[in-house]
């Protein structure tokens, strides 16, 4: 065991020295988040980081340069390579640093080291609010705030509906002898009685209290309507909605469109598979030609929903950490790999190995999965919340109420003044001092003391 840990150390160190002497390598790369993006006149994402690991390692210098034409690398029908791999072969780039797929051809005319990435083909389609709790899917037609505002609604007309049962002479004529019909309870049990499209006696006999009324049941009348409106379309919508979690479930199903990148070693995979559930699905992509030409053109489908983009399933973890309706499904098939790629009989090759072996074997290629796959959910609840009618969609309505009640309190303010001047011309008296009296006697701050008078002068 001594010996052996000796060897391989002699071995690093061996690499690291015969690197160190060597000249600057020249590494070429593609833009393609998170592996490669721009910061100003640098570099960041992971590809970036992990050759900079490896750099420290093997202490060797290099400088990083994209390839010229936007290519991974793939042979054309006269046999030339283009894209990163053209330029391995070309001798203008010493490494090609990149998510590049390890595959048959490409090992034929470059060397390539274990690979810092597994990966494999799954697809990602839009999350449907069904297919989590719905446990309260009686609420779903509503978000959160819209139910907020129902409730104050509800509360701020019930207690108007009381006022205006006070202060209101033809709804409350003589506080001394008369029964108030319009108690807080009452208000609330006859608006709610609206509610239910019911109604619940007595009803108001005042101008204001009548116009509370109606603007309360146009208010109830086209809220209850809203609601079954949006439920009746959340249903709709639920009831097309299927299960699918496997490519055998989306090779069965004619509802949700699915397909891939256009000429990629995905469409190329379904085309070559000799497996009928791949076949089939690879002829449903031609018959519908549902192919895209990048990935963030499948990404923005899946996203608007009725699409399932196919793709390497690295790559769609992003998609689903970066935009969070979206899901990915657990299958994943044609397990591949990603590699960093070197001329044939690159002494860099066993070097980058071992160094890559040991960064996965110390957890630094972990860390670099967290660090550049970490989820930005940030307008998830937002999200969620799309298909849900919020308080700006009804703002018109919460208007039309508030306005209604406004108007309500000022016209039984105005009964009550009208009937203070007429009491007040009768009596001689001020108007002011008899407004006074009857809002004491109509809210109970003097109801006391007038009850204990009458009584008196009844007793006398």
């Amino acid at each position: 065991m001594r010996v052996f840990l000796t060897l391989v150390f002699m071995t690093a160190l061996s690499a690291r020295i015969h690197l160190a002497d060597s000249k600057v390598l020249r590494i070429t790369t593609i833009k393609d988040e998170p592996y490669t993006m721009s910061k100003g006149s640098q570099f960041e994402g992971y590809c970036i980081d992990l050759i900079s690991e490896l750099s420290k390692k093997l202490g060797f210098d290099y400088e990083i340069h994209l390839v010229k034409d936007n290519r991974y690398g793939a042979m054309d029908s006269s046999g030339k390579w283009n894209g990163m791999i053209g330029e391995i072969i070309k001798g203008d780039a010493d490494l090609a640093v990149a998510p590049l797929t390890v595959t048959a051809v490409r090992e034929r005319f470059v060397d390539m080291t274990t690979p810092f990435i597994q990966t494999g083909l799954s697809f990602i389609m839009h999350k449907n609010a069904d297919s989590e709790d719905s446990s309260f899917s009686l609420l779903s037609p509503f978000s959160m705030e819209m139910w907020v505002g129902v409730l104050i609604a509800f509360l701020l007309t019930g207690l108007c509906v009381f006022l205006v049962g006070r202060i209101s002479p033809t709804e409350w004529a003589d506080p001394e002898t008369d029964e108030h019909n319009f108690t807080l309870l009452h208000s609330f049990w006859y608006i709610t009685g609206a509610l239910t499209l019911q109604g619940a006696g007595p009803h108001p006999k005042a101008l204001s209290g009548r116009l509370v009324s109606a603007i309360w049941w146009i208010f109830a009348v086209l809220l209850l309507a809203c609601y079954f409106a949006n439920f009746n379309t959340l249903l709709h919508s639920k009831s097309k909605s299927i299960s699918i979690s496997s490519f055998e479930d989306l090779a069965n199903q004619d509802v949700i469109n699915y397909g891939t990148v256009e000429n990629g070693s995905t469409m190329l995979f379904f085309k070559n598979s000799n497996n009928p559930v791949y076949r089939r699905i690879h002829q449903h992509m031609e018959r519908k030609k549902s192919y895209v030409a990048s990935t963030a053109e499948g990404i923005r489908l899946a996203q608007e929903g009725n699409f399932a983009f196919i793709g390497e399933a690295v790559s769609l973890d992003l998609a689903v950490a970066r935009y969070c309706g979206l899901t990915r499904a657990q299958e994943v098939v044609s397990m591949r790999s990603y590699s960093i790629a070197a001329p044939l009989g690159s002494p860099l090759v066993k070097n980058l190995t071992i160094a890559i072996l040991q960064l996965s074997e110390s957890g630094e290629l972990t860390h670099l999965r967290e660090k550049w796959w970490a989820s930005s959910c940030v307008g998830f609840g937002e999200a969620q919340m799309s298909e849900a009618l919020n308080p700006h969609n009804l703002r018109g309505l919460f208007l039309l109420l508030g306005l209604g009640l406004g108007i309500g309190l000022l016209l039984a303010l105005l009964e009550l003044l009208s009937r203070a001047r007429n009491q007040a011309k009768d009596g001689k008296k001020s108007c002011c001092s008899v407004l006074t009296s009857e809002l004491n006697r109509r809210f109970g701050s003097g109801g006391g003391e007038a009850e204990q008078e009458s009584s008196d002068k009844n007793k006398a």
